[in-house]
């Protein structure tokens, strides 16, 4: 296994798509023991998008400003997952969670690799009902070959299993609800990308 990383340790974290990467920003480490790897991502944070011709097309945010916009998000990754809990917050105050499908972390020597696979699940934290979240892009993408079908079925997995965690009430990431960023951490600095297409978005 690659070396834990330190709490405060700003590490990288990219998404890969056809071998190169997509989108890579900056994130800060909150903690890691291995199994659970939290992340703070810093609103404020520079974006930097990948160039050249992916299957996807260009990355979707890469539309907007680059820097993220919204308030701060934790995120939240265990080893082996196919999915990742995000802690979202407006103007200091808990909203929810934001469960990411994805794939599994991969880890780097500067941080970790995943890919975003566009279906979400909004958990609000007032404890009413969650409901899914770009189904039909997901949907669309599958038939368009964006997705094989093994990666789907892997995504419909993962759904299913974080459906189910939340119907025996075991969600771990609960233990995360009343985190805070420490007061002396700052937005990251940039990061850029490693391939020879390297582009930052303007």
């Amino acid at each position: 296994m690659s070396r834990l990383f330190n709490p405060g340790e700003v590490i990288v974290r990219r998404e890969i798509l056809d071998g190169r990467e997509w989108i890579v920003y900056p994130v800060q480490v909150a903690a890691d023991d291995g199994v659970t790897l939290a992340t703070y991502l810093h609103r404020g944070t520079r974006l930097t998008f990948g160039g050249g011709d992916f299957r996807w097309g260009v990355h979707p945010w890469a539309a907007f400003d680059p820097h993220w916009q919204s308030d701060g998000v934790l995120q939240l990754q265990r080893a082996g997952d196919a999915y990742s809990v995000w802690a979202r917050w407006s103007d200091g105050e808990f909203e929810g969670w934001y469960v990411n499908f994805q794939e599994p972390l991969r880890r780097t020597g500067r941080g970790y690799d995943t890919l975003d696979q566009e279906l979400d699940l909004w958990i609000p934290g007032d404890g009413s009902p969650y409901r899914w979240k770009d189904v039909d892009e997901f949907e669309e993408r599958e038939r368009g070959g964006g997705f094989t079908a093994e990666e789907a079925a892997g995504v419909r997995a993962a759904a299913r299993e974080v459906e189910a965690l939340i119907a025996s009430g075991d969600c771990w990431w609960e233990a995360w609800r009343d985190w805070t960023p420490p007061v002396e951490w700052d937005v990251p600095a940039p990061v850029a990308l490693e391939g020879a297409q390297a582009g930052t978005a303007a």
